[in-house]
């Protein structure tokens, strides 16, 4: 499948036990994916995912609890609204809407956890290298 960078942002509470549960289970995920812990999804600022892009990441995920299972009962849903106004705008930074995902998975949930991360792995990898970040520096730097 390549080298995909995807980068994958895990809750504390529910995403992250589910990577580590996949972990227990020897569930196969990529070695590009890269799990960056966070306290709840609702932490992650849009900005967060758009520094990921620059910086070479060819596709991003974000993992969060089950809506209404969430440690801090809304932070699921706030990162929902953010998310569903940030992928709009992906397009307008050449990004596809594929590259980005928002999703749920349980501490439970090591399984779905593979699952999800390899699907969305597979369909970054099926489209390419991003080739934003360059871009991206050239006009940071310009």
């Amino acid at each position: 499948m390549g080298d995909v960078k995807l980068l994958t942002f895990v809750c504390n509470w529910c995403s992250y036990g589910g990577a580590d549960q996949a972990g227990g289970l020897k569930v196969f995920y990529p070695a590009g994916v890269r799990l960056i812990k966070v306290m709840c999804s609702g932490r992650v600022d849009p900005q967060m995912i758009l520094n990921g892009f620059r910086q070479g990441a060819d596709g991003v995920l974000v993992l969060g609890c089950h809506p209404g299972d969430c440690h801090y009962k809304t932070g699921n849903y706030s990162a929902q609204k953010r998310m569903l106004l940030l992928a709009p705008m992906l397009r307008q930074f050449g990004i596809e809407k594929e590259r980005f995902q928002l999703n749920w998975v349980s501490a439970g949930e090591g399984e779905r956890f593979g699952k999800i991360v390899n699907e969305m792995y597979a369909t970054v990898a099926s489209l390419g290298p991003l080739h934003l970040a360059k871009q991206l520096v050239e006009e940071d730097m310009a």
